[in-house]
């Protein structure tokens, strides 16, 4: 771990630096034991509440945050809130036990980069630090599913209709649609559809700006409601 102070940005070899902000010390040491276990990830300061998160920020310069949901004092929405009102801001993934949809929605309303469980297997949790430090969007299958049957829930009777910008997607295109939709990071889409990671944020770029769309939930849902996420969406 870096020492105290250490704001020196990203280390040799382009090193991600992590930030952990979680009231449960031993759920801290966990985490840091994980990403520690990868010689790229370097986790340079740790905060117990979200109240601490900023001054973690200002002091330690993270590219990547981790952020517990439920904690004392400030929470971890509020907390990003604050954090991504910053002129330098991290990536924020939101961590907790709580599979609960109103948790999805807020964190991503408050500029969360993504949202996994505490139960998400170590190299998955590592392979998300380093999509987010890329300027991806990370969500668990398992958490978009539920965001899904969410949208779904509150839209009783709500019959599945096509994007107006839909019919300006190339055949391409609509593939790695369907396979945000499914819950896939853009190294993911790249293996499933046998296409470099950079050819992906690619269609991913151009699917932002035909559907007019920010970020990738929005496109999920797109997908979701021209049902492109069942068995139209691409197999392996």
């Amino acid at each position: 771990m870096a020492e105290p102070g250490d704001v020196t940005g990203r280390g040799p070899g382009g090193t991600i630096r992590v930030g952990l902000v979680d009231d449960d010390s031993l759920v801290r040491t966990g985490l840091s034991m994980i990403l520690g276990a990868d010689p790229t990830i370097d986790v340079v300061g740790e905060a117990d509440d979200g109240s601490r998160a900023v001054e973690l920020v200002h002091r330690h310069r993270p590219d990547v945050l981790l952020m517990d949901v439920r904690m004392p004092t400030m929470d971890g929405i509020t907390a990003t809130r604050a954090v991504t009102a910053l002129a330098e801001k991290p990536s924020i993934i939101m961590l907790t036990t709580f599979d609960m949809d109103e948790y999805v929605f807020t964190a991503l309303e408050a500029g969360a980069s993504g949202f996994l469980l505490k139960d998400t297997p170590p190299q998955q949790l590592i392979e998300a630090v380093h999509v987010v430090a890329r300027g991806d969007a990370t969500l668990s299958p398992a958490v978009t599913k539920r965001m899904l049957s969410h949208f779904s829930q509150a839209n009783p009777g709500h019959a599945p209709e096509a994007h107006p910008g839909l019919g300006s997607l190339t055949e391409r295109e609509t593939e790695v649609l369907a396979a945000v939709g499914a819950g896939l990071s853009n190294a993911q889409i790249g293996a499933r559809l046998f296409m470099s990671e950079a050819t992906v944020k690619a269609h991913v770029s151009k699917i932002f700006a035909k559907l007019d769309c920010s970020n990738r939930v929005q496109i999920a849902i797109i997908a979701h409601e021209a049902g492109l996420t069942g068995t139209d969406s691409p197999s392996g």
